[in-house]
């Protein structure tokens, strides 16, 4: 039998998940399904693009029902919030400055399954995730990026 990924997320996160299948249970399969009957009422199903959309889209929907009940099912918590600050892990924040003069920057290190750069928020498999996590405060880092090198210094960790 063949091992489960694990899923690493916050408690948010996971609650995040769950009210996202919920939606998709109660509400968008219910959608998808009143769009097929009206496509299927046009006739010929050949020819019918709203019946070939509504069925392509009930796929994608439940595509995601399946990956996120196998996503809730593996999904391991992660506590971020325990007293230890001094190295880089999952679920810890950290504020770097960019080497020589950059600006500071601040990113919170989760689960890929949660990852929004736009919201602070950065996959532990992201190339600067990987580089950060078992680093100190002082520590200088160097990263490979899709656009080249960067150094950078650990400010803080929190």
């Amino acid at each position: 039998m063949a091992i489960e990924k694990e899923y690493p997320m916050t408690k948010e996160g996971k609650l995040k998940l769950e009210q996202e299948l919920e939606q998709l249970k109660t509400v968008k399969r219910k959608e998808v399904v009143e769009r097929i009957k009206i496509a299927r009422s046009f006739g010929d199903l050949s020819e019918n693009s709203e019946y070939d959309s509504a069925k392509e889209e009930q796929a994608f929907v439940e595509g995601r029902i399946t990956t996120i009940e196998n996503m809730i099912r593996n999904a391991k918590i992660i506590e971020g919030n325990d007293s230890n600050t001094d190295t880089v892990s999952l679920g810890k924040s950290v504020t770097f400055v960019e080497l020589p003069n950059g600006d500071e920057e601040t990113y919170s290190i989760v689960g890929s399954v949660e990852a929004d750069p736009f919201e602070g928020k950065i996959s532990n498999d992201s190339p600067i995730a990987k580089s950060l996590i078992g680093k100190r405060v002082g520590d200088k880092v160097s990263i490979m990026t899709p656009g080249g090198e960067m150094s950078v210094k650990i400010v803080s960790i929190s």
